[in-house]
């Protein structure tokens, strides 16, 4: 073995990481232990290929197996589970196919990413009861779809899952059904946003059940009904996604330290506690570029730019993981939605910020112009600092305007300075007054009363 660098986990942290790491030092082992069979795939896809939207489940797949193997040099072994983390002895226990074994490491990265959340409902065992987190359970969801006439759907949580695949259910014919617990859906978005999607949920035919907790699920084998207090409704698929958790279990075991959002702690360059051991993606906390605080962000972006930084720190070149600004993206039907930063007030009040925010309706384009649609969006500013916090919007175009604000949050840039940023305008793109820099005209004038 050649000083060899261990990585558990082969999806976006991992095979970043493996793959920058041989990039930059061709002669090192590499060595990726992989549970299940698929790598490096594009799980924020699925949803659209239960809609219909992706022909084949393999489109998702970025680079196969087999690429990290021959062109990559890679060491990928599928089908591997790690066991146990031994840092005094620096090794890996592996199992796979009843046999056991010690792999020896130099570097360690830990990228064993996150599990959907099952909350203890009854039935949570019946046929047609799914959540969606890997690939497998989007194969499975898509065989019970394609089996069956489309009936009845519910969703249990109202997040980006949620949303997503009642997008996709609603395509394939069912009548769907989101119940949430919150007062609205899409929490981090922040309630104007939430109130606007939601209002286009109702009108695709989407029946919203809001502030709405579910008991569990009935049926003989297969689910019928989702059970509520005091009522039941009908339900021949069900699919529950009311968050994830961070799959530290392993980490844990080893002694390596959690953070305060129960993800696995690390310093800007992705290390733990334990000497050369990293962690990264779903199963790591970042800093939040805004509070300066730990944060755990589950999002693909994330999780391949601080696999690919450690990567390139263990080849000998230390670089920063970066932080988080939470930055999401998602599709209802016809609208997009977006966030960035912290929105809430009372995230931003524990934060020790005094947020002052707007909402205000633009076009996003001049409107003699053809094709412009308005765009809401909500800006989020400290009183004090006049920094800029955080903010969402919500359009049937013109979503990826969250970048601006994503960019100026990363920059620590005021009210002000995000308001005066040159940004390009012609009539068929933008009006002069870019909406985001119409936000901040409004909030500059609020925080100036």
């Amino acid at each position: 073995m050649n000083d060899p660098f261990v990585i558990v986990g082969g999806d976006a942290a991992g095979m970043s990481a493996a793959s920058k790491a041989k990039r930059e030092e061709p002669d090192r082992d590499v060595i990726v232990f992989e549970l299940g069979e698929w790598v490096s795939y594009a799980a924020c896809g699925m949803p659209y290929y239960v809609k219909g939207t992706v022909d084949d489940l393999e489109d998702l797949v970025a680079v196969t197996p087999e690429e990290f193997r021959e062109e990559r040099d890679v060491d990928l072994r599928t089908g591997h589970e790690v066991v146990a983390i031994d840092p005094e002895e620096r090794t890996v226990t592996v199992e796979t196919d009843g046999e056991r074994f010690e792999q020896p490491y130099e570097d360690l990265l830990i990228g064993t990413g996150a599990r959907a959340v099952e909350p203890p409902f009854d039935g949570f065992d019946l046929e047609g009861v799914f959540t969606l987190r890997s690939m497998d359970e989007a194969d499975a969801i898509e065989d019970f779809v394609a089996d069956r006439e489309p009936t009845t759907a519910a969703i249990v949580g109202g997040g980006y899952v949620g949303v997503e695949m009642a997008e996709a259910l609603t395509e394939r014919g069912f009548e769907v059904s989101i119940f949430e617990m919150l007062p609205q859906t899409l929490q981090p978005f922040g309630e104007e946003t939430a109130r606007v999607v939601e209002d286009h949920l109702r009108d695709r035919g989407v029946e919203l059940h809001l502030e709405t907790a579910v008991q569990g699920f009935a049926g003989d084998d297969r689910v019928e009904e989702v059970e509520l207090e005091g009522e039941t409704v009908p339900a021949d698929l069900v699919v529950v996604g009311v968050g994830v958790a961070p799959n530290v279990e392993l980490a844990e075991e080893a002694g390596i330290e959690l953070g305060p959002t129960g993800a696995i702690a690390t310093d800007e360059y992705g290390r733990t506690n334990a000497e050369d051991v990293y962690a990264a993606g779903d199963c790591a906390e970042a800093t939040n570029v805004v509070t300066g605080e730990p944060d755990h962000v589950p999002l693909a972006l994330t999780a391949n730019r601080a696999g690919r930084a450690i990567g390139s720190t263990v080849a000998g070149d230390p670089t920063p993981t970066g932080g988080t600004a939470g930055t999401a993206i998602v599709k209802a039907f016809e609208l997009g939605a977006a966030r960035t930063g912290v929105i809430d007030s009372e995230q931003a009040l524990e934060a020790g910020f005094d947020p002052v925010s707007v909402t205000i309706e633009a076009p996003t384009r001049p409107h003699y112009y053809p094709g412009a649609t308005d765009l809401t969006v909500t800006l989020v500013a400290d009183r004090e600092s006049e920094r800029v916090l955080g903010a969402s919007v919500v359009g049937r175009k013109g979503a990826k305007r969250i970048d601006t604000v994503a960019t100026a949050l990363h920059a620590g840039l005021t009210v002000s300075e995000l308001q005066n940023l040159d940004l390009a305008y012609a009539p068929p793109f933008s009006p002069v007054w870019d909406p985001i820099l119409t936000a901040a005209k409004v909030l500059a004038g609020k925080l100036e009363d």
